[in-house]
C-alpha cells in the first residue's frame, strides 16, 4: 500500500449558456504535490449539452476541453502554459473563468494514488 498524501481536484464544467447558469460535468483535473502529479480527463456528452442549447457547437467545445489534458501532462502542444511547473499549470486551469468552459471551486481529498483518484471520480462526476 502507498503512502497516503493530500491532493487538490476540481471538477471542468460545459456552461452552454452562461446567463442561465446550467451547466455539464464534463471533466475532472486532479494535482498531488507530493506525488508529483497533475492530471485531466475530459468527455463530451453531446445529448446533455444540446439538451441545454440545440445550437452548441460541441466540436468547439470538445476543442477545448481537450486542452486540458495536453496542459496537464506538458504537452508540446500545450503552447507556453503547458511548459511551466505543475503547481502553476494547476493553479492556471482551475482559475475562475467566465466562459463556456468553467471549473468548479477546488476540493482536496487523501489518496494513495492520485491516477486512481482521477479515474474514480471522473468516473464518479461525469458520467
Amino acid at each position: 500500500m502507498s503512502a497516503q498524501s493530500s491532493f487538490d481536484y476540481a471538477v471542468i464544467r460545459v456552461v452552454p449558456r452562461v446567463d442561465r447558469e446550467e451547466f455539464v460535468n464534463a471533466g475532472v483535473i486532479v494535482f498531488c504535490l507530493e506525488k508529483n502529479f497533475l492530471g485531466a480527463k475530459v468527455s463530451v456528452n453531446e445529448e446533455r449539452l444540446k439538451a441545454l442549447w440545440p445550437e452548441i457547437d460541441v466540436a468547439l467545445i470538445r476543442r477545448h476541453l481537450e486542452a486540458f489534458p495536453k496542459i496537464s501532462a506538458g504537452d508540446s502542444d500545450a503552447g507556453p502554459i503547458g511548459q511551466l511547473t505543475l503547481r502553476e499549470r494547476f493553479h492556471w486551469l482551475v482559475s475562475p473563468r467566465s466562459t463556456m468552459i468553467q471549473v468548479s471551486p477546488v476540493h482536496t481529498g487523501i489518496c494513495g494514488d492520485p491516477q486512481q483518484s482521477l479515474d474514480r471520480l471522473f468516473e464518479r462526476l461525469t458520467c
